[in-house]
């Protein structure tokens, strides 16, 4: 049968996809509009199995706060190349990625992707015809949650940078300021775990291999290679832990103390930060 502009118009108003690819898909399901749009499916697959080691390094980082203050949600959607992440259908992808995280209260990326989405279908199924569409990959690169007795959410200017702080002992206190200022610093500083006892046990091992093979290149005796050593780890978690870490507007105060003068007993006892790049 004959493909007329009307029908190619009408599939891709309906799929978002190109007009040349539209007509395609058409001819080839011989103008049935439910094949056609199982063979642009087919194509979002075929471009997302090719495509599946390319790297992401683009994208748009989102976060949500519950309206109670006491949950938050970031994700990161991603996409190879910059043009890619300034596109409406992208943005909005990334915005249906954030809804459907908070209406069905994911706490996990694949219960998230699998989620059906208004058409039955999932929410994979819609991130693989965006493939399909725009010809590269597209992944939700990071879906993370924080849940405490107020949450406050930060998102870096570029938007490819967002960071969740969880506080308890908040007495009651509205503690947004701080926590602003916290998640600043969380995004400029790389914290590794709040405190020593979060550190991850083969980063303790490493750093102190490095302290006693610098030790050991400086001439210090093999005896006291171990102590030196300990000595640098204690440097390390003062900076790279969050609490231990030197206030960026104050370095005459830690996190931590930070966070009691602000409220005594306040502390942060999670968080989350997410990048893209």
């Amino acid at each position: 049968m004959a493909i007329t502009a009307a029908d190619v118009n009408k599939l891709r108003q309906e799929t978002g996809a190109g007009m040349m690819d539209c007509k395609k898909a058409l001819t080839e399901a011989e103008g049935n509009f439910d094949k056609a749009k199982e063979i642009l499916r087919k194509q979002g697959q075929k471009i997302a199995d090719k495509r599946a080691d390319n790297a992401t390094a683009e994208g748009i980082v989102l976060a949500h706060v519950s309206s109670d203050g006491k949950s938050g949600k970031v994700i990161a959607l991603a996409c190879e190349t910059e043009p890619v992440s300034k596109v409406a259908d992208f943005q909005n992808l990334a915005m249906t990625v954030m809804s459907t995280a908070v209406a069905t209260d994911a706490t996990d990326k694949a219960t998230l992707l699998a989620t059906p989405q208004a058409d039955g279908r999932s929410l994979q199924d819609h991130i693989t015809d965006l493939m399909g569409k725009i010809g590269e990959k597209v992944d939700v690169a990071s879906f993370e949650t924080v849940s405490a007795d107020q949450v406050v959410s930060y998102i870096h200017s570029n938007g490819k940078l967002g960071v969740l702080v969880g506080m308890t002992n908040t007495n009651g206190a509205d503690v947004t300021e701080v926590g602003k200022d916290i998640a600043m610093q969380i995004a400029a500083m790389k914290p590794v775990a709040l405190d020593k006892d979060g550190v991850d046990a083969t980063i303790v091992q490493r750093e102190i291999e490095i302290g006693k093979e610098q030790a050991r290149q400086e001439g210090k005796p093999e005896a006291m290679l171990e102590k030196i050593a300990l000595g640098k780890l204690n440097k390390f978690y003062k900076d790279n832990t969050l609490l231990n870490q030197e206030f960026v507007k104050d370095s005459s105060v830690t996190i931590a103390q930070l966070l009691e003068k602000t409220s005594k007993g306040l502390t942060v006892t999670a968080f989350k930060r997410v990048s893209i790049g």
